[in-house]
């Protein structure tokens, strides 16, 4: 037989507390005496007894929940930021609800939906992009959005990325400084800020120089794609004997698809990132990369989102950290003679 459900009621009972006690031991920041919480929680463990999460939502109006929608796991990048944002919200007593989906709008207005039915006190989207009615039905529910690592047009939604034009410009200014000519660049996907204005750094860095690139093509985050277009660049009357590609996720592709044609890294081709992730360390890519601050990033989200759930007036924010460049094996920082 099915046992039945104990309630705050049966744990007040057990410890000789009110309710209401019960019900402020069980609620982030709110104030009971050691003396109370120790003989709540005890009574809680012996009953058994789990708070009702979405039943205080309801009466509170607050879910503790953060919900987080994310389009690109296949990038080390985001189980980093997912892990560190998910820490950083339990260590403020809230939790996160994650949602993946493609940038097909559509889908993420159905999961934008889905996270308003489960009454969340934020949003956080990761390399997703947020409609102008998306953002009004947000704003009506009372619902704050902050975009992570993506930026938009709309100054009423707040948003935290690197700062990606200036990262953009180091990996050219390196290239250059090295010795190298003839420089291609795989980008990240044009429909993205990122992609964008990585590639506007880069390019106008190179144009500032007099540089002319080899070749530019969309890399479009995909690993197959990137690999393909840097056969392409090789294949060409000019190859280049240097790319910047828009995220590590790519260039680890494009590493693997020169190397399969027998090309030397770096010595035909260097081979600058974007981002840090793990593997750009590993001996078999050792790769030369700009690194996106993660730790800080998720820290400005988390201050972010939460000042904004206490604050449903505070202005929208776009904060920008810069990283540097890490230089590897896959573009040395020594000079090199091109004609």
């Amino acid at each position: 037989m099915a046992q039945d459900k104990v309630t705050s009621l049966d744990v007040a009972k057990r410890a000789g507390v009110s309710q209401s006690a019960v019900s402020r031991v069980f609620t982030p920041g709110a104030s009971a005496s050691p003396k109370t919480v120790e003989k709540v929680k005890a009574a809680a463990s012996a009953l058994g007894y789990r708070p009702n999460m979405m039943a205080r939502a309801m009466i509170t109006g607050k879910s503790r929940i953060i919900g987080l929608i994310v389009a690109y796991l296949d990038n080390q990048f985001y189980p980093l930021a997912l892990e560190g944002l998910s820490n950083a919200l339990q260590a403020q007593g809230y939790h996160l609800l994650v949602f993946t989906a493609s940038n097909a709008q559509d889908r993420v207005t159905e999961i934008v939906q889905d996270l308003m039915d489960y009454q969340v006190d934020g949003i956080i989207t990761a390399s997703v992009g947020m409609s102008n009615d998306l953002t009004a039905r947000c704003a009506a529910a009372g619902i704050p959005v902050v975009m992570f690592n993506r930026g938009q047009d709309e100054t009423e939604i707040s948003a935290v990325t690197s700062a990606n034009v200036a990262g953009g410009r180091k990996a050219a200014d390196f290239l250059m400084a090295a010795g190298h000519r003839h420089i291609g660049h795989i980008s990240g996907w044009q429909g993205s800020s990122t992609g964008r204005d990585r590639q506007r750094g880069f390019l106008g860095a190179l144009a500032a120089a007099g540089h002319v690139p080899t070749h530019v093509i969309d890399g479009m985050y995909d690993r197959q794609i990137a690999g393909d277009a840097a056969l392409t660049m090789m294949d060409s009357a000019t190859p280049p004997d240097a790319i910047f590609v828009g995220n590590d996720h790519m260039a680890f592709a494009v590493m693997d698809a020169l190397r399969s044609r027998g090309i030397r890294i770096p010595d035909d081709t260097a081979i600058i990132g974007y981002d840090d992730v793990p593997a750009a360390a590993w001996a078999a890519y050792d790769l030369t990369t700009v690194r996106q601050p993660v730790n800080q990033m998720v820290q400005a989200t988390t201050e972010l989102i939460l000042a904004q759930i206490t604050d449903p007036d505070a202005p929208a924010r776009r904060i920008e950290i810069d990283g540097p460049l890490i230089t590897r094996g896959s573009a040395p920082q020594n000079q090199r003679t091109k004609t």
